[in-house]
């Protein structure tokens, strides 16, 4: 069996997807930019408050990467019933999920930015944003539904343009409402809130002209159908909880070193992260290529398609460990102190070195995602945590400093990759087509 695909057909659903994936880190960016105009207090709230949405919608992203491979499999098989199921059943979760959350958000607010223990200043805008944006938690999951459908269905075009269009309208209230009419960071919250139910309302529109085209229709189901996907759903939210208390270990370990140290942790990660998105969107092409090769004929026969993937994402690793290698200094400059970018510099050259690794684990998780082998991906995320901790630990102990954090990341990377690694072959031929 040698089935294979062109560069083309990879990078016709990579690069798109890559579109999307950075529009969401450059929402926030504009959020943060305008805000910032106004006040460090504000924009302390809205730090507190990206961090609880954050964890929030982190939890509930298995609407996009469950409902992916399962339709992109249906549509394999040429079920589109089944596909056409599937993705029911996603915006019916995201529907109630979304409402549920938008309760418990609204009214839990003070408790929730009471944990962050802020300045009384912080307080009343940081609720007062937290509350407005909370009106908009179904219409993000409405478009996390419709992200994971559309990719499915081998589109990741139009989740695209309708997440750039998002992020325009963002662009464009943010300064009309915070400055024009002079909200402040309540406009911010009701700016962001208006994009997000226009994306939503743009995902369904576009997902309903194309199921009516296909000859499916497009609609909430009974909530006991979702069973099926929920199964999967839990698994890849302990997968991503395990993963955010990874990232905050190591965030943790840098705290308690120094000030200098998260400071230059907090860069080094957020270019890490940045960087981490461009051969995600080669796992994104993998999560749909390969689940709709085992829906065409059989998981074994997906098996050098797995590879060549393989081989893409380490040749992007390479390159990306390259770029981190000679950008050191640009990445140092992010900073004005002196101190903080001599940190910086230390650890580059870790941050580089993990690179073909982090990229060869990120596809790992698309093939694994596609055949829908999510248990072991939260095992393998187990493991990176279990990894996390222990060197994290040595490093507090044995005064390693901020090189020490970054050992810990690359062990968390390391120990993910062996996990997946070693039920890599077994895959193709115990899991049934």
């Amino acid at each position: 069996m040698t089935t294979r695909v062109s560069a083309r057909t990879i990078l016709g659903l990579g690069a798109p997807a890559l579109g999307a994936l950075a529009a969401d880190p450059v929402l926030s960016l504009v959020d943060t930019a305008f805000v910032g105009r106004i006040g460090a207090e504000p924009l302390a709230a809205l730090g507190i408050d990206a961090a609880i949405f954050g964890f929030a919608f982190a939890a509930f992203n298995f609407l996009a990467y469950a409902t992916t491979p399962l339709v992109a499999r249906a549509r394999g098989k040429a079920d589109m019933a089944e596909a056409a199921a599937v993705v029911r059943q996603a915006h019916t979760l995201a529907v109630v999920i979304g409402l549920g959350a938008l309760g418990v958000l609204v009214v839990a607010a003070p408790l929730l930015v009471g944990l962050f223990d802020p300045e009384p200043a912080v307080v009343e805008p940081a609720i007062t944003y937290l509350r407005i944006r909370a009106l908009a938690t179904p219409a993000f999951l409405v478009v996390t539904a419709g992200h994971g459908s559309f990719r499915g269905l081998q589109d990741t075009r139009t989740p695209m343009y309708i997440t750039l269009a998002v992020n325009l309208v963002n662009a464009v209230l943010d300064p009309l409402l915070m400055f024009g009419a002079g909200w402040g960071l309540a406009g911010a919250a009701i700016a962001t809130l208006a994009a997000q139910w226009i994306g939503a309302g743009a995902f369904v529109v576009l997902l309903a002209r194309r199921a009516a085209g296909e000859g499916w229709r497009l609609g909430l189901t009974r909530l006991g159908e979702t069973r099926a996907l929920l199964r999967v759903g839990w698994v890849l939210i302990l997968r991503t909880m395990l993963l955010v208390a990874s990232l905050g270990v190591a965030t943790g370990v840098a705290s308690r070193i120094g000030t200098v140290e998260v400071a230059a942790h907090q860069i080094v990660s957020q270019v890490w992260f940045l960087l981490a998105m461009i051969v995600d969107a080669v796992a994104i092409a993998a999560q749909v290529l390969v689940a709709d090769q085992a829906g065409r004929s059989g998981v074994p026969s997906v098996r050098p398609l797995a590879d060549q993937l393989h081989r893409w994402g380490l040749a992007a690793g390479v390159v990306l460990a390259g770029a981190v290698w000679l950008a050191g200094g640009l990445v140092a400059s992010l900073s004005t102190d002196q101190h903080v970018r001599e940190a910086v510099l230390t650890v580059v050259p870790i941050a580089a070195a993990m690179q073909p690794v982090a990229a060869l684990l990120f596809v790992s998780d698309g093939v694994y995602m596609a055949l829908v082998e999510m248990r072991r991906l939260a095992w393998s995320t187990g493991a990176g945590f279990l990894a996390t901790l222990a060197v994290g630990g040595a490093t507090l102990a044995r005064g390693w400093g901020l090189a020490g954090v970054w050992w810990a990341m690359s062990a968390m990377v390391a120990s993910r990759f062996l996990v997946l690694a070693a039920g890599y072959r077994s895959m193709f031929s115990d899991v049934s087509a």
